[in-house]
């Protein structure tokens, strides 16, 4: 969540407006207030409702849709990204583990090493 604290009073309207604008509430209220004007625009002619159709329904309803489209995208996709990170920590201490094995498995190589060769020389 961003910090609203360092933004002023101007940050503060703009989130909360992006909020109410970018909800499905808002885009059926949208939807609702597009559709009073649908008959005298149906009346008017192919014309006028190509230019209702354009001008108002879309661009009023879509923007609300669009904005919540765009936050079920970023939560997908902060979604996957946190998934991302905890997976290559656990790559990362695997691959600890890994080395810290193959150290063990070097010095214990070594020891049979000097252990077969201290042999050979007590034959």
């Amino acid at each position: 969540m961003v910090d609203n604290g360092s933004v002023g009073f101007n940050g503060k309207l703009a989130a909360f407006i992006t909020r109410i604008v970018g909800s499905m509430c808002c885009a059926y209220a949208f939807a609702a207030l597009a559709l009073v004007s649908l008959p005298e625009a149906i009346h008017q002619g192919a014309f006028a409702l190509v230019s209702w159709i354009s001008q108002t329904f879309l661009q009023l309803v879509l923007l609300s849709v669009v904005m919540v489209g765009q936050q079920v995208l970023t939560k997908a996709s902060d979604k996957q990204a946190l998934q991302t990170f905890q997976d290559t920590e656990a790559v990362l201490r695997l691959t600890d583990e890994i080395h810290k094995l193959v150290k063990i498995n070097n010095e214990l190589t070594d020891e049979i090493h000097r252990s077969v060769i201290l042999g050979r020389q007590n034959s």
